[in-house]
């Protein structure tokens, strides 16, 4: 899946390109056309590019073909995106939808956006600042479904503080990471024995690879009996060091993102579920009140959230889903998320069947 438009790249401190672009044509509803910004945070995560970006490109496109979507990756720099928020203001965008690298840090240029009478939908990470509109998923359900099945885990291999457990929760700076943490702890607190537990500067894999090395050293390899992972690009750095360090294999491991590593890690029995977030839904929830809110219309969420500024802020919050071994087919595949020859590669090939994908 590719966004529509050119690859042309502008200035403003990062790539940026306008996409989805129809010039001449009318809205859907009339309206005339104008310029939104959309600003996503990394690029190594692998559904801002295969997923978000043309989701919300099409769902653009959809409502109103006249419209332009200006796009850039901050490539996890918070300081570059500012400079893009920047590049878009001058670039005369009507409405930015954000993913923010650093919620706090983006605070000032959501207010310069505000100042300008550029409109903010928060996407996926409550931004702060005085933001228009936020769609997301229910984070802290997340941490609570990933606690829910490290500890239904735990259960089934006896006693869950017959040993410590590791805790690898994601990047201080981003509120959903806090989320997820608050979720998982409201499960897992009184439970189990939390022998470490870290916060990981920017979801990094090789961070978490680090951290959990260390964890099972100071620990015992042999002695710790799960582990939690925010999301499945730790998760792959954690597996790499519980097999280097000789933890049992089959130890509980959680993550969340449908990553297809992480889908591919839970039918080889090397990470035990994952938190699948229709990704989907969340795009074109985010292009419709880009759009409302360009047009002049109301926004209605059937929620609202508070992140600091003073006003609510309507919230089209959605529901995670839990992906065993056991409802892959039903889920990611159903979905069109992966496709049964992406997940079944040649080494995964005799799970996929011991699963009944292929």
């Amino acid at each position: 899946m590719a966004a529509c438009g050119s690859a042309k790249e502008a200035g403003g401190g990062g790539t940026m390109t306008p996409a989805g672009t129809s010039p001449g044509a009318t809205g859907g509803t009339g309206a005339s056309s104008f310029k939104i910004g959309l600003l996503l945070p990394e690029s190594k995560t692998a559904r801002y590019e295969k997923f978000d970006r043309p989701y919300i490109t099409q769902g653009v496109a959809t409502l109103c073909p006249a419209c332009e979507v200006v796009y850039a990756n901050a490539n996890q720099d918070p300081n570059q995106q500012q400079q893009q928020v920047d590049s878009m203001l001058t670039n005369n965008v009507k409405v930015l939808i954000l993913d923010a690298v650093d919620a706090k840090a983006i605070a000032s240029s959501v207010a310069k956006a505000k100042q300008q009478g550029v409109k903010v939908v928060a996407y996926d990470r409550l931004a702060g600042g005085p933001i228009d509109a936020y769609t997301s998923f229910d984070n802290v359900q997340v941490g609570k479904m990933q606690g829910e099945a490290l500890l239904n885990a735990l259960k089934e291999g006896g006693d869950p503080k017959r040993g410590p457990i590791v805790m690898v929760n994601g990047s201080p700076t981003d509120p959903n990471a806090g989320d997820f943490k608050k979720g998982a702890h409201s499960v897992l607190d009184g439970q189990v024995t939390i022998g470490k537990e870290y916060d990981t500067p920017d979801w990094s894999p090789d961070q978490a690879n680090t951290q959990a090395a260390g964890a099972f050293t100071a620990l015992g390899a042999d002695k710790v009996i799960g582990i939690y992972s925010a999301n499945d690009g730790m998760a792959g750095g954690i597996a790499r060091a519980m097999q280097n360090a000789g933890v049992p294999k089959g130890t509980p491991l959680t993550g969340q993102d449908a990553e297809l590593a992480g889908i591919q890690r839970i039918l080889l029995g090397t990470q035990t579920m994952t938190i699948y977030k229709p990704i989907k839904p969340e795009a074109e929830n985010a292009a419709r009140l880009a759009y409302d809110l360009g047009s002049g219309k109301a926004v209605q969420g059937a929620t609202t959230v508070d992140n600091g500024s003073g006003s609510p802020i309507p919230a089209l919050i959605l529901t995670p889903i839990v992906v065993t071994r056991d409802n892959i087919k039903d889920t990611v595949v159903k979905d069109g998320f992966w496709t049964v020859e992406e997940i079944c590669t040649a080494d995964v090939q005799a799970a996929c069947k011991a699963a009944g994908l292929s």
